[in-house]
């Protein structure tokens, strides 16, 4: 009978947020769409860079060829050992847009990408400013359509959802579940609505007007945060700034992670940051994916009598047509959905377990105790 009532909920839940979900997605306009802007404001693009030499070049390159005719570039080199910095000089000396500064030393109380940003800030007077990634592939009309969008509905911060892309199948397949659940968390759709507490901050593409930015106390406010870009798009919501997100598909794009290891470790710097450090927040968020990710199907087809399978089947279908609805994803991704479930909640564990009994994270070959991520110290 438990089963019979879990699967019941299960089932009516996940064809709801199936609905909800392609709905939500159907709000979201597509930077492709967008108009061309004749003369666009000052625009700075703020790029943090830590021993970024096997995705630099590509990301650059588009970078310094977008149609934007008021623009500078500014790279931040934060303690690279790699080739960054020769490829940044390289760069420099044939795109006088491009401007880089180099960081020797972490100041004390800040993340180094977080502290990276803010420098960037503070080598601007521009009126927009796009805090972007190392990684980020930009079609040339990309930034220029999107700024138009932001000046047109008079926002005060704007982002993308980047087209994700990578090398592996079954990573492209644990992304697409991971996707999910962070639409569901963020719910981007109902960024714009000012009575909505949903919000959006991506780090591919955090577009901001200055004037809004230096109000929300600009990165000195989330110095310590992991999730510094999620933090952004909430506290700019929170304080009223006007908000909006557009999808990217085909215009901002990214590799985000190259195998499931590399995601895995990403997942694991985030996760406990995501739970605010409680370590019963993170394992009621690991219980209930568990619950409502990897468990229902494999449950169902298991264990469950006739009634109980045709269910699993009809949401096994339902899956399937999202994911065929929902671009670059591929049908049988929804066969993956229970194994993304039990990949994620391990790292989601895996983090909360590591950080409390080390104190703290690694995070970019610097450690930061937890008195300090949460302000204790």
């Amino acid at each position: 009978m438990i089963l019979f009532w879990y699967s019941v909920i299960l089932f009516v839940t996940t064809l709801g947020l199936n609905f909800y979900l392609l709905w939500g997605f159907s709000q979201i306009k597509q930077v492709s769409q967008q108009p061309l802007m004749d003369n666009p404001p000052s625009l700075s693009i703020i790029i943090p860079v830590r021993n970024e030499e096997e995705d630099l070049e590509k990301a650059l390159q588009s970078v310094c060829h977008i149609n934007y005719p008021n623009h500078r570039i500014i790279v931040i080199n934060d303690r690279s050992t790699d080739r960054t910095a020769e490829i940044l000089e390289s760069f420099a000396s044939h795109y006088p847009q491009l401007q880089v500064t180099t960081i020797s030393t972490l100041p004390e109380g800040w993340l180094g990408k977080n502290n990276a940003l803010y420098q960037g800030y503070l080598s601007n007077t521009d009126e927009w400013m796009l805090f972007a990634d190392a990684d980020i592939v930009f079609h040339p009309d990309a930034i220029n359509k999107a700024v138009g969008y932001a000046v047109k509905q008079q926002l005060d911060h704007l982002t993308i959802l980047p087209e994700v892309v990578s090398r592996s199948s079954i990573l492209n397949s644990v992304l697409a579940t991971f996707g999910i659940m962070l639409m569901i968390d963020m719910k981007p759709w109902e960024a714009k609505n000012p009575k909505s507490k949903a919000s959006s901050g991506i780090g591919a593409f955090n577009l901001v007007r200055r004037t809004a930015y230096e109000k929300f106390g600009t990165h000195q406010r989330i110095k310590l945060r992991p999730d510094d870009d999620l933090q952004l798009g909430r506290i700019m919501k929170h304080d009223g700034f006007r908000q909006d997100v557009l999808a990217g598909l085909g215009y901002v794009c990214l590799e985000w992670y190259k195998n499931l290891g590399e995601f895995g470790r990403g997942v694991q710097k985030n996760s406990f940051a995501v739970a605010n450090y409680s370590l019963a927040q993170a394992i009621f968020n690991v219980i209930n994916m568990l619950l409502s990710v990897a468990l229902p199907m494999p449950l169902m087809f298991i264990f469950g009598d006739t009634t109980i399978r045709i269910m699993a089947g009809i949401m096994l279908l339902f899956h399937m047509i999202y994911m065929m609805m929902v671009p670059p994803n591929k049908w049988w991704y929804a066969f993956m959905i229970p194994f993304s479930g039990f990949f994620l909640a391990w790292h989601f564990l895996k983090a909360s377990i590591l950080t409390v009994a080390r104190g703290g994270i690694y995070w970019r070959d610097s450690f930061y105790s937890l008195k300090v991520l949460k302000g204790e110290e």
